[in-house]
This record gives structure tokens, sequence and C-alpha cells, in this order.
């Protein structure tokens, strides 16, 4: 525990924190850092449901894709970070406080991406976010001799993949980078940014906190939970504005709520924190797959929202779109939390048969809703996930300590 705790003080010296502190939680600096995602997270869901509605969700997933990596990476990198390195001093909390501002610029760079592929902005909130997080890695390095080297490998990474993101914005403004060639330089950078941290924790593994990881995963999965809560009442709010109320609606508003928590408590059945504690090494496929449970559960906000919203207003998406834009996120995401945790875990919760079981039916529900409707075919995804929770209940080791 940093001493600021005990008794705040303008500077702390920055040095690793033990990886088996007792009763290590989140700050409430960290509380304050995931907020500002929610603005971020709730434009992106927004652009994606927008596409959805207008029948063209392959052409808005891509910017979606990318704006979503660009969050999901920006918040990843300072968790991980403050596992090891939090001091809360003055200096700490205003280096945040940048990131925080700089999220809110890419927030509102969301809307001219998703529609104009302009990323002027994403990259500026990006750099913002970047030059901080090289700046607190400068001082782990100044401050934690025996960090120095990997400290000093996180701030050459992250600033050479920055001069990339940057150059490529110059070369698509200046229309000297094809448009084809585009996707492929965001695949190839993302790629790189990935390897950072593989590469520099070579020299010497940061000393991050297991359970607290583990409680910092969950509280921004509890985000996205609420931000598809907040879609779905988006949805329904239009569709009152649509003077159209029915039973339509309230089963699939009712179903979509139902089936969030049942993907919450899949999620919550897993002791992530004692799986990372026991088998370290298994933290990089746990982390980096939280961004396809992440955006899973942002596209499955969007898919509920344009759901509900269907019921009052005919939207150009044909129902068989909109039944399959709730089906994958949800299959997605049941498939990714399976998959990540299987390197971590001794004793297998969530068991292959019932997984790709739900899986399947999850995703031949949607192939009725000619002959079932649409809300039937959600209450039946919700009803198959349900049944997974079920099952796999039984299966969660009876004493664990919290994540």
């Amino acid at each position: 525990m940093p001493p600021a705790v005990a008794g705040y003080r303008i500077r702390i010296r920055m040095t690793a924190r033990a990886i088996d502190e007792p009763h290590r939680t989140a700050s409430p600096l960290e509380l304050l850092f995931d907020l500002t995602f929610v603005v971020a997270i709730a434009a992106v869901t927004a652009q994606l449901a927008h596409h959805v509605a207008d029948g063209d969700a392959l052409t808005g997933l891509v910017p979606f894709l990318q704006v979503f990596f660009a969050v999901w990476w920006a918040w990843m990198n300072f968790t991980w970070f403050a596992s090891s390195y939090d001091t809360d001093d003055v200096a700490y909390r205003l280096l945040t406080m940048v990131q925080m501002a700089g999220v809110l610029v890419l927030a509102a760079g969301v809307p001219a991406a998703a529609d104009d592929a302009d990323y002027r902005l994403i990259t500026i909130g990006y750099l913002v976010m970047r030059v901080a997080l090289v700046a607190l890695w400068l001082r782990a390095a100044a401050e934690h001799p025996a960090g120095r080297r990997t400290a000093l490998r996180y701030a050459a990474g992250i600033t050479l993949l920055e001069a990339g993101w940057i150059l490529r914005l110059v070369l698509a403004e200046a229309n000297a980078l094809p448009s084809p060639a585009q996707p492929l330089s965001f695949l190839v950078l993302a790629a790189l940014e990935l390897a950072v941290p593989r590469w520099a924790e070579r020299s010497r593994p940061t000393d991050w906190h297991p359970h607290h990881i583990a409680e910092r995963y969950g509280l921004f999965t509890i985000i996205l939970f609420g931000e598809s809560v907040l879609a779905t009442s988006n949805g329904v709010r239009a569709a009152l504005d649509a003077a159209r109320i029915g039973g339509s609606l309230v089963v699939i508003a009712g179903s979509g709520l139902v089936l969030l928590f049942a993907l919450w408590w899949l999620y919550f059945l897993v002791p992530a924190g004692e799986g990372l504690s026991d088998r370290r090494h298994g933290s990089y496929l746990w982390g980096y797959g939280h961004y396809g449970i992440f955006a899973a559960l942002a596209a499955l906000g969007a898919g509920l929202e344009v759901a509900v919203e269907q019921t009052g207003r005919g939207p150009a998406a044909a129902p068989l779109a909109i039944c399959y834009a709730v089906a994958v996120p949800t299959a997605v995401f049941v498939v990714l939390l399976w998959l990540i945790h299987r390197p971590i875990l001794a004793e297998h919760v969530l068991r292959p048969g019932p997984v790709w079981c739900g899986v399947a039916a999850v995703l031949l529900l949607p192939l009725s809703v000619s002959r079932i409707g649409p809300a039937a075919v959600v209450a039946g995804l919700a009803a198959v996930c349900v049944l997974m929770v079920v099952i796999t209940f039984p299966a969660v080791p009876r004493a664990r300590r919290p994540t």
C-alpha cells in the first residue's frame, strides 16, 4: 500500500508494489479514470447501433473495432502500469488526469471516424494519452532502478508506435496512403502495439497484483454491461417516441436484460484472481483476450438497442440482421470467456460441452426469425444463456478468495 494512503504527500518515490499486497483494491483515481471511458464507449456503441439500424452493420464494424482498440488498449496499458507503480501522489494524479482528457478528445472524434473515416481527433486523443503514459514509464525508470530497463523499453516502444500512428494519419490526410492499405496499416501497428509488453518484460516482468488486475477488469466489464443496459433503454425510449407500446417491446426489452444478467453471471463465476496468481504466465492471453470480450459487450448493447427500437418503427435492417446483431456478440462473449480462462484455471468452470452447445443454439436461433419473430428470438437467446448459467453453476469452486 503506498504511503499516500496513510498520509497524503506531494511526492512519493515510485517503486514496484508488492504482488502479494493484502487487501489491494482499485483506488478512487482508478475509478474516476474508468468513468471517462464511459463517454468513449457510449459514443462507439451509438455509432455501431446507427449502422446496424441502417442495414450496414458490416460497414460500421471496421471503424468500431478500430476505435474500440484505441479505447481498450489505452485503458489496459494504464491499468497494468498502475497495478505495478501506483503512488497516488500529485505528479501521478496529474498525469493520469491528462490521460482522462485524452479519452474525452478521442470520444469526441468517434462520429467522424465512424461516418467519414476521419481519424484526426481519435489520433490526437490517443497521442495525449500515450504522452502521459510515457512520462509515467520514464519516471518509473528514474526512480526504480531494478525495473529501469523494462520501463525504458515500454517508453521507447510506446513512443515509436505513436510516431507510427501519427505518420499513418499524415499519409492518409495527404492521400499518400491508398484506401486498401489503411486497414492493413492499422493491423500492422496494432500487432506491434500488442508486441510491446511482451518485448519490454523480457528483461524483468513488472510486479502487477493478480487480484487487483482481476478486480480492475471486472469493474470495466461492469461498465460495459452498464453501457448495454443504457443502449437498451435508449431503444425503449425510441420505441415509445414512436407511440408503439406492445407485447414485442416488453418481451425484447425484458429478454435483453435477462440476457445481460446471464452473461454477467457467467463472467463472474470464473475465479480469475486465483488463476492469475497461480499462473502468471497466462496473463497475456487473458488480458489480450478481453479485447474481444469487451468489444462483444459493446456490440451487444448496439444490437439490443436496435432490436428494441425496431418494435416502434421499421428500420432499414432486416429482422435476420438485427437478430444476428444480438446473437453474434453473445456467442463471441461466451467462446472467448471460455478460451481465455483455460490457461489460468486448474479446474475448469466453463466446460466445453455446455459452451459449444450453447453457442450453436445462439447462432441457429436467428434463422427462425421469419417464423417466430424477433421478440421470440431474443427471448430464446436469453433462455439459452440462463440455461448455461444453471448448468455451469454447480462446477464453481466453493472456497476461493474474492477477485
